[in-house]
């Protein structure tokens, strides 16, 4: 894509629009394959509360970016109370796990590394001093909501966290420390151990057990002992499930919907659980979300079900179409709990040209992937080949990554190029730094490449034709496409042009818009009348987002 000039539009064409109004898009639908999503590490993205930086004495040096770092949900919270997210055009926001970690550090070959990431649980029924407290929870999901933003967070049911001289191995009927797994076949990819020192649940299991004697203590000495183990033995009442290691985490999880009105789970290695288990998960998920709804009406955004997007690594969607491959057993994930899964290709898929890549996901979404959904992304926290991982292409990134069809993943600091590259780092710590506010707000570049992404995020924000509509080209040269869109009563059509000249230009809407329609290049901020099919734009960018204005 030809690098955006710097000039700032100073105005706008004057062509009668004063009386005109924008149409009122927060009334629009909301589409998760539309959605614009944000991933963040709560560890890495803002510290509003260094009170509860140090806990557990975590204290050991550890290698570079393999701690703490002070990140917590107050300050997520407060960049939504800020409108950073609603600036960037945010609809939903998803978390690494919250729940508490492992006490204690491993050394496996990479330094000295802390639970920072969130995905080593010690307790599944409390929220990680480090990052925040219930409460926090609570205020961070009103305020979400109150933006339009969804909460989507980190599932996690295959393993425990690491064992450490601070953490004790969950008892043998719960886990299962050997063999390690070798993804030869799907046995050896489910019953067995992601690495060295990660208990695997026993997901298979339908044997009771009983709940770990460090949990039954460490829950009476908090002065809830009763409460867990009363709700614990009203939703096995309920549901029937035998007391199995997978149905008490499977309560632990859902009790986030049902008390504090999450909106989506991402469910973490699912290919290394039995499939049904995710139906299970799905089932009690959307169990959960309706009995907050009903018991929240005033609070509900809107009509959708509980939104479950899955990560199998290395899945690539839609080459592979829905069923993963083990080499002895193909799986359909979406037929066992999921609305969508994390789409490994699109990293890959993002070097080709914008017609390509547009309309292989518009192929694919209306053809084998029907009705399901994706999420693509550039750049991720375990995923060491991003799209541009120089980070020497960032506005062609959010341009590829914004108007493809299907949900985009910002992955925090895409929208200002952070940097995945660390001197010192190991492995997927390159991929972990901290967001370095004050950098981003004085550096000319990175003030440039955040504006980019934010005209983007909050056109596919308003608009969900551009991620859940139909693509279509309407002319190669200049480029001009068109996303059209209907759901209910609702219908819209836009028209995107890119790699266009800077200046006055003239652009084919075809019969979308009728003869002296009004046009809004939403990219910046001028105006235009439909004449003879076409409209004209004069601005100081080659990338045109049109929308109608009403009278």
């Amino acid at each position: 894509m030809k690098k955006l000039s710097v000039l700032l539009l100073i105005g706008s064409l004057l062509i009668g629009c004063t009386a005109l109004q924008p149409k009122d898009n927060s009334k629009n639908p909301f589409d998760w394959n539309g959605a614009n999503l944000y991933f963040l590490l709560t560890d890495r993205f803002h510290n509003a509360d260094p009170s509860n930086d140090l806990n557990f004495e975590r204290t050991d040096e550890t290698a570079v970016l393999r701690g703490f770092k002070g990140g917590d949900i107050k300050g997520i919270t407060a960049k939504i109370k800020e409108g950073y997210f609603t600036d960037l055009g945010i609809n939903a926001i998803w978390m690494t796990p919250l729940v508490e970690q492992i006490h204690g550090s491993t050394d496996e070959g990479t330094g000295v590394t802390y639970g920072f990431h969130g995905y080593w649980t010690r307790d599944w029924t409390a929220l990680d001093p480090n990052f925040g407290t219930m409460e926090d929870l609570k205020e961070l999901v009103a305020v979400s909501h109150s933006k339009g933003i969804r909460v989507v967070l980190d599932a996690v049911i295959n393993h425990t966290g690491p064992v450490t001289p601070m953490d004790s191995v969950w008892p043998d009927e719960w886990v299962r420390t050997t063999p390690a797994c070798t993804y030869k076949d799907y046995e050896t990819a489910i019953t067995c151990t992601l690495v060295e020192n990660l208990p695997d649940i026993r997901t298979e299991s339908n044997d009771a057990v009983e709940l770990p004697e460090y949990l039954v203590a460490k829950w009476k000495e908090e002065g809830r002992y009763e409460k867990e183990m009363n709700e614990l033995n009203a939703f096995f009442e309920r549901t029937g499930y035998p007391k199995a290691p997978r149905f008490y985490i499977i309560k632990w999880l859902t009790d986030f919907i049902k008390d504090y009105g999450i909106d989506g789970f991402r469910a973490d290695t699912v290919r290394h659980i039995e499939e049904s288990v995710w139906a299970e998960f799905y089932k009690e998920c959307q169990y959960s979300f309706e009995l907050w709804k009903k018991n929240n009406p005033d609070k509900v955004l809107d009509n959708n079900g509980f939104y479950t997007v899955g990560e199998v690594y290395g899945y690539e969607i839609p080459k592979n179409g829905s069923e993963f491959d083990f080499g002895d057993v193909k799986v359909d994930y979406y037929e066992h709990g999921f609305t969508s899964m994390i789409n490994f290709e699109f990293r890959n898929n993002a070097h080709d040209g914008y017609e390509k890549l547009f309309s292989y996901y518009n192929n694919a979404l209306r053809g084998s992937l029907k009705g399901k959904g994706i999420m693509n992304y550039v750049s991720s926290h375990d995923d060491s080949y991003p799209f541009d991982k120089e980070r020497n292409k960032p506005l062609e990134a959010g341009t590829k990554l914004l108007l493809s069809p299907g949900t985009s993943q910002v992955y925090y600091g895409d929208e200002v190029a952070r940097e995945l590259i660390v001197e010192g780092a190991n492995g997927d710590a390159n991929l972990r730094s901290e967001m370095d506010w004050t950098h981003y707000s004085i550096n000319e570049k990175k003030i440039l490449i955040l504006e980019h992404w934010q005209k983007l995020g909050k056109f596919r924000r308003d608009h969900p034709a551009i991620g859940a509509g139909v693509h279509k080209i309407i002319s190669e040269s200049p480029y001009v496409f068109e996303r059209s869109y209907s759901k209910g009563n609702f219908s819209e059509v836009v028209v995107v042009g890119l790699d266009l000249v800077k200046g006055e230009k003239e652009l084919f809407v075809g019969a979308n818009f009728e003869e002296g329609d009004t046009l809004k290049d939403a990219y910046s901020g001028s105006f235009g009348k439909v004449k003879n099919g076409a409209v004209v734009i004069d601005s100081n960018y080659d990338i045109v987002l049109l929308e109608k204005f009403y009278n």
